[in-house]
C-alpha cells in the first residue's frame, strides 16, 4: 500500500472553508484517543451565560466551528468573549445593547436560536433570525416559540425574523410540549430562569447535555430541577451570577470512534469518555459483536475477533435519549454495512437523515431506502475507493469511517462540515494510524 502524503499543517477555524479529505482505507486502527467536550452541551451553555453581566468561565469547550461561529454571534451583540487558552472560554455579558441575531449567523448554526430565551428573559426583547444548520429534514422552532408564549411573551414573525419582546417580565407557567425537543427545553428552561414565578416544562428532553446545562444553572444560583425523568420544574429569580464549568465529554464523538474501531476491525481506547451516556449505542455495538469495556472514565474497544467471526446485522431505531441517539445512526449504519445478514433501520427523529447512505452506495455498500424514515442493509459489503460528498455534520464523520474501511483512496468533499463538531477529527485518526490528508479545493 502506497503511503499518502501525511496532513502536518493545524486546523484553525479561520481557515474554515470549501475542503477535501483524501482517505487511503484498509488500515487497522489501534490506539488511545482523547474525548473532546460536547458540541451540544458547550453551545448551550455559551448562551446561557447571557443570563448574568458576571464573568463565566467554560472549560472542555471543543475547538470547532460552531464555537467559533457562536462566538462571533455573541461579540457581535455586545458580549465579551474571552479564549485564554486552548478549550477555554470566558463570557461576559454586561451591558448587550444590540439585540439582534442576524441570518447569517443562522444560516451557518441553528443552533443560534438558543439565544432566543435568555435574551428575552434577561433583556426583555430580541430580534432573530429563522436558524439553519444541518440539511436533515425540518426542524422547525415553532415549539421554542411556542414556549416563550406560554412564559407571557409576544412574537410577531416577520420577513424571515422574530420580533420577541416579554412586556415588563416574562412570567412563569406550564410550558407543555407536543413532542420531545431537547433544544426547545433547554431554550425554554433558560427563559424559565429570570421569569416571575413557577415554570414546569414537560415532557422535557433527558439528554445529558440537558443535565450539564441543568448543573451549570445551579452552579449561578438557578433554582433548576428535574423533578422527574421527563419533568423539570424551575423557580425564576430576579438575578444569577457567573460561574466556572467544565463541558461534559462529548458521547457523539465517542461513538463514532467506537464504531471507527468496529469498520477497521481495530482496538482502540477512548480517554475521558462518557460510558455512562452510551448505554443504548453501546448495547447495539455488543450485540454486534464489538467487545467493550468501561473504566472511570474510559472505554476500550476491541473489534479485533471480526477477522475470524464476522459482525452481527440486527435491527435498530433511533429515539430520544436513553434510546439510540439520531446522531449516532449514520457511524452505526458504516457498521451494518460490514456486519453479516440483513438489517434494518428506522430513523424515527429526522425524516431526511438517510439521505446520505446514498454516497456509502457509492463506495460500494448495499443499502435500499425504501422511505424517508426506513432504510435495508445487506452486509457484509465490500467497500472501494470512490469520490463522495459531505451534506451534513454526522454524515460526514461517517463517510470518514466507510473510507477507513474501504479498500483504495477515498475522496470526500464538503469536508468543512466536520469540523462544525469534531475537534481535529482528522490529526485524532492520524494518531490512530489512519492515513487521511487534507485538501483546500483545487489543489
Amino acid at each position: 500500500m502506497a503511503d499518502a502524503r501525511p496532513f502536518h499543517w493545524e486546523f484553525k477555524p479561520e481557515q474554515v472553508g470549501r475542503e477535501i479529505l483524501r482517505i487511503e482505507g484498509g488500515r487497522r486502527l489501534e490506539g488511545s484517543v482523547s474525548i473532546s467536550g460536547a458540541k451540544n452541551a458547550a453551545l448551550k451553555l455559551m448562551a446561557a451565560a447571557t443570563l448574568t453581566g458576571e464573568r463565566c468561565r467554560f472549560t472542555n469547550v471543543p475547538e470547532i466551528e460552531d464555537v467559533r461561529v457562536l462566538t462571533e454571534v455573541l461579540r457581535d451583540i455586545g458580549v465579551t468573549v474571552d479564549h485564554p487558552a486552548p478549550n477555554v472560554y470566558e463570557v461576559a455579558s454586561g451591558d448587550v445593547d444590540w439585540l439582534f441575531v442576524p441570518l447569517e449567523a443562522a444560516a451557518k448554526m441553528r443552533a443560534s436560536f438558543i439565544l432566543l430565551g435568555p435574551l428575552l428573559t434577561r433583556f426583555g426583547r430580541v430580534i432573530i433570525s429563522n436558524p439553519g444548520g444541518d440539511r436533515i429534514g425540518r426542524r422547525p422552532v415553532n415549539l421554542h416559540v411556542d414556549a416563550m408564549r406560554a412564559l407571557g411573551a409576544e412574537i410577531e414573525y416577520r420577513n424571515g425574523y422574530y420580533f420577541a419582546k416579554a412586556p415588563g417580565r416574562l412570567r412563569g407557567g406550564h410550558v407543555n410540549f407536543p413532542q420531545i425537543t431537547v433544544m426547545g427545553t433547554e431554550n425554554a428552561m433558560l427563559a424559565a430562569v429570570l421569569a416571575d414565578g413557577h415554570t414546569v416544562i414537560e415532557p422535557a428532553a433527558q439528554e445529558p447535555e440537558v443535565d450539564d446545562l441543568i448543573e451549570f444553572l445551579q452552579k449561578m444560583g438557578a433554582q433548576v430541577e428535574r423533578t422527574a425523568p421527563n419533568r423539570i420544574e424551575i423557580e425564576g429569580r430576579r438575578r444569577v451570577r457567573g460561574a466556572e464549568h467544565s463541558v461534559v465529554p462529548d458521547r457523539i464523538e465517542a461513538g463514532t470512534f467506537i464504531a471507527a474501531a468496529g469498520v477497521t476491525h481495530g482496538r482502540i481506547t477512548l480517554k475521558g469518555a462518557p460510558c455512562n451516556h452510551l448505554g443504548a449505542f453501546l448495547d447495539v455495538m455488543s450485540e454486534m459483536g464489538v467487545s467493550l469495556s468501561c473504566g472511570a472514565d474510559t472505554i476500550e474497544v476491541d473489534a479485533t475477533s471480526a477477522d475470524i467471526k464476522p459482525l452481527r446485522g440486527l435491527d435498530i431505531e433511533t429515539q430520544p435519549y436513553p434510546g439510540l441517539a439520531t446522531d449516532l445512526q449514520p457511524p452505526t449504519c458504516v457498521l451494518l454495512t460490514q456486519a453479516a445478514g440483513i438489517s434494518h433501520v428506522h430513523e424515527s427523529v429526522f425524516e431526511d437523515r438517510l439521505e446520505w447512505l446514498g454516497e456509502l452506495r457509492r463506495m460500494g455498500a448495499k443499502v435500499e431506502i425504501p422511505d424517508h424514515h426506513h432504510a435495508i442493509i445487506d452486509g457484509p459489503s465490500k467497500l472501494h475507493g470512490a469520490e463522495v460528498e459531505i451534506g451534513d455534520l454526522r454524515a460526514g464523520a461517517s463517510l470518514i469511517l466507510a473510507a477507513l474501511a474501504a479498500d483504495g483512496v477515498t475522496t470526500i468533499g464538503g469536508a468543512h462540515h466536520v469540523h462544525r463538531g469534531y475537534e481535529k477529527i482528522d490529526a485524532k485518526f492520524l494518531e490512530l494510524g489512519a492515513r487521511i490528508e487534507r485538501l483546500a479545493e483545487g489543489i
